[in-house]
């Protein structure tokens, strides 16, 4: 739970990153999940 916690309040989930096209963990993630589904 502690774990849990550090990450929920301390991780930036809106903070964009080179190494994923410059886009936000949150908006990586929806975007894999749409190729994921879309079975790319």
């Amino acid at each position: 739970m502690a774990g849990f916690e550090y990450i929920e309040l301390f991780y930036n989930s809106k903070r964009k990153h080179t190494n994923n096209g410059m886009l936000s963990p949150v908006d990586f993630e929806a975007r894999q999940q749409k190729l994921n589904t879309a079975g790319v």
